[in-house]
């Protein structure tokens, strides 16, 4: 039995693909294109989006496992839950945060100018007239958790900046020694 001989299909001139072959082909690369992009941009995005949070967590991670005060400005997220105010142009900020299921406290301190002491008291709801002149605001437990110390010798002047609940109470304790340059201590408590 003989097998009929089957010859190629016929090739167009000059070695071309017919039309709807080379049509097809560039449907598949532009298929292929756009799957690449549909799936590629996506997984891009989350591939930065995961080392942003990652960074992220790192940070909290760091600032809560910090022991005491740290030379740095609180953010403005927690100046404004904690309503401490402190002055643009304030130098020698530290701060340091305390969480419990009971109360959150924020301790901070700077030196600021005469002038930047007044836009802090008043936007933090007193006045200078307040600060009652020897009085140390700031309690022993508060002071121990910063590490500060209330000398004597000291011309310290404070006041406890209270608020209807759920805002914070305030113990501000400030060091007038030098009236110029005031040397601030702020707690500041809130409880849920």
């Amino acid at each position: 039995m003989t097998v009929p001989h089957q010859s190629a299909p016929a090739r167009p001139p000059q070695d071309k693909l017919p039309e709807d072959r080379r049509h097809m082909i560039r449907r598949r690369w532009l298929t292929a294109v756009i799957i690449v992009l549909l799936v590629g941009i996506p997984a891009g995005y989350l591939v930065i989006s995961a080392g942003q949070s990652r960074d992220s967590g790192r940070d909290k991670e760091r600032e809560s496992s910090a022991a005491g005060l740290q030379d740095n400005w609180p953010s403005l997220m927690k100046r404004r839950v904690f309503e401490v105010p402190v002055p643009a142009g304030s130098w020698g900020v530290a701060y340091y945060e305390t969480s419990n299921w009971k109360t959150s406290r924020l301790y901070v301190q700077f030196t600021t100018t005469a002038t930047g002491l007044d836009a802090f008291l008043a936007e933090s709801g007193t006045s200078r007239a307040a600060l009652a002149p020897g009085r140390v605001t700031v309690g022993e437990r508060d002071t121990d958790i910063a590490g500060w110390t209330f000398t004597e010798g000291m011309n310290w002047a404070g006041t406890t900046v209270k608020r209807e609940k759920p805002r914070p109470t305030t113990d501000l304790t400030v060091d007038l020694t030098d009236p110029a340059f005031p040397r601030v201590y702020a707690v500041s408590t809130t409880s849920p």
